[in-house]
């Protein structure tokens, strides 16, 4: 399963990943590789170069007049740095087979896999951590992070659990955040990128989703020289106020769908206050 990485643009691309949600399985090879090409920014003189191949070979093949190898398809795709669901679907619009196998997590073959997610998020205690999807959905969480949940409206913890709906959410976490209208700008402008980087309708419709949900008006982002690395979650508990920072953690090497698309939340205390409140009521539980 390789090393983990911390990285947020590795999340991003994870998170660009939108085949399975209907938005490619219409389209010619030659329209994929364009419009993947036109999302990364990148000419076809900076494409081909990436790709070793001519910038004449590479129009061919966008045009439909020239049908790639395999082992174009996979250079074009890693010159790309695109995630390993979006390489099986070139490789099938290009007519051949998929080069990377997907299980679910639950999958009988994925229990080593599960196991391990588990341990990372358990070794985070007493700090909340959670594993999500592309889509921003649960996949394993720690008691820390279910403690966080409690009071949550039954409807929006029935599977599956979308994470960023229950932190915006006025049913949700959104009534306990201290700052959520920092909180919510924050997300909106993470999931906007992410759709502006994928075309992702799921995401698209997520996005829609949350911008529709109350929140105070939004304040324009700190400037001065004492501003934050990141924006905080600032969460009221009946322990207290919580503060917290978070870091996105993926598989640095995966080389099956499924894990290539998982990411860990990991969220730690931006004080000293917050750890110690944090580590009394991981004792409670």
């Amino acid at each position: 399963m390789g090393g983990v990485a911390i990285t947020w643009q590795v999340m991003e691309n994870l998170l660009s990943s939108s085949e399975g949600s209907g938005m490619y399985q219409d389209q010619a090879f030659g329209e994929q590789l364009r419009d993947w090409r036109q999302r990364r920014r990148l000419s076809q003189l900076e494409l081909a170069s990436e790709a070793e191949l001519s910038t004449r070979h590479l129009s061919f093949v966008e045009t439909g007049r020239a049908k790639p190898s395999r082992d174009m398809v996979l250079r074009l795709s890693e010159a790309l740095e695109l995630p390993l669901r979006s390489r099986n679907a070139l490789l099938m619009a290009a007519g051949f087979a998929p080069s990377f196998p997907e299980r679910p997590l639950d999958d009988a073959a994925q229990s080593e896999a599960r196991a391990l997610v588990q341990r990372i998020l358990d070794a985070h205690m007493p700090f909340p951590a959670l594993a999500v999807d592309r889509h921003w959905q649960l996949a394993a969480r720690n008691q820390a992070a279910g403690a966080l949940m409690a009071g949550i409206a039954p409807h929006l913890i029935e599977p599956p659990v979308n994470v960023l709906r229950i932190s915006l959410h006025p049913e949700g976490v959104a009534p306990r955040v201290a700052n959520l209208a920092d909180w919510k700008r924050h997300v909106l402008e993470r999931l906007r990128h992410q759709v502006s980087q994928s075309g992702d309708p799921v995401l698209e419709a997520l996005l829609e989703e949350l911008r529709g949900y109350p929140a105070p008006a939004s304040k324009a982002p700190a400037t001065n020289g004492n501003a934050l690395i990141a924006v905080p979650l600032i969460l009221n508990s009946p322990v207290g106020q919580l503060s917290f920072i978070s870091t996105t953690t993926v598989f640095g090497t995966p080389v099956e769908v499924t894990l290539s698309e998982l990411a860990i939340e990991s969220f730690f205390p931006a004080d000293s206050e917050t750890a110690e409140r944090l580590r009394a009521l991981a004792a409670a539980l």
